[in-house]
């Protein structure tokens, strides 16, 4: 690990200053991904400004229209939340997939749509359902908030305070981990509702995306027999030693397929 400045921020202001004024400064929020980064010396940042005093970012309110889970609140809150089992039972669940006990408790939304690796959970979630994500100048709908692997709109010193997700009339979330880290291989995300019908994917690409041909069927008819015979074009999707571009266009039908058929009951 190398040298870096270290400040915890008292307030978001303070931690917005804070990183301004840094040569090349980074939040921590869990750092669930950044600590074993720094560990293994693929980052120098000059600068660290730690988040976890932020409590008034921490908790999740439930209203008749939408749920909103504040930045620093950890995977495990949303998943253990009655309300948003209630609200957004796909929510809940996504949450509970997410890595094991200890990301859980430590990792949070916030920094898990910021850092967007393109096989995490949550960014299907924010674009499954058309959330939009509040920083501390703007508002960003969930569309225009990932913009490429580990790329999204936030600017050097801008800092996610929440995110708000619209009720679903219904919703689900599938999911094909790999065994060892439970990171999505692939994981499809399917909601109708005020929000249109949404089926965003995981895993598979660079970057979460929208599967249009899917929403179009489902727009007509919310059954599994709608994508059924829909296949994802590969050229562009992800190639490793846990899949192939083949095999995850594949795994995108199988789980909206899936996922349809859990919304529906």
């Amino acid at each position: 690990m190398y040298d870096f400045n270290y400040k915890r921020a008292s307030s978001v202001d303070d931690a917005s200053s804070s990183m301004a004024s840094a040569d090349d400064g980074k939040f921590v929020a869990g750092g669930m991904t950044l600590l074993p980064t720094l560990k293994q010396r693929l980052a120098m940042p000059s600068d660290l400004v730690d988040l976890a005093d932020l409590d008034d970012l921490v908790g999740v309110k439930v209203d008749n229209n939408s749920v909103t889970v504040g930045a620093m609140t950890p995977h495990a809150v949303v998943n253990a939340s009655e309300e948003v089992k209630k609200a957004i039972p796909a929510l809940s669940k996504l949450a509970g997939l997410i890595g094991d006990p200890m990301v859980r408790n430590r990792g949070t939304i916030g920094g898990s749509i910021s850092n967007n690796d393109p096989a995490a959970d949550y960014p299907s979630a924010v674009v499954g359902l058309g959330a939009t994500v509040h920083t501390n100048k703007r508002e960003i709908a969930g569309d225009d908030f990932f913009t490429g692997m580990f790329e999204t709109a936030l600017e050097e010193d801008e800092l996610v305070t929440k995110v708000v997700f619209p009720i679903p009339e219904k919703a689900s979330y599938m999911k094909f981990p790999n065994p060892a880290s439970r990171y999505a291989i692939v994981g499809t995300f399917v909601s109708t509702g005020s929000q249109g019908t949404r089926v965003a994917v995981t895993g598979a690409g660079p970057c979460v995306f929208r599967q249009p041909e899917m929403e179009t069927a489902l727009e007509n008819q919310f059954t599994p027999e709608s994508v059924e015979n829909i296949k994802q074009d590969d050229s562009d999707l992800n190639t490793d030693i846990h899949a192939s571009a083949e095999y995850r266009a594949h795994l995108v039908t199988v789980m909206a397929k899936r996922a349809v058929a859990e919304a529906n009951g």
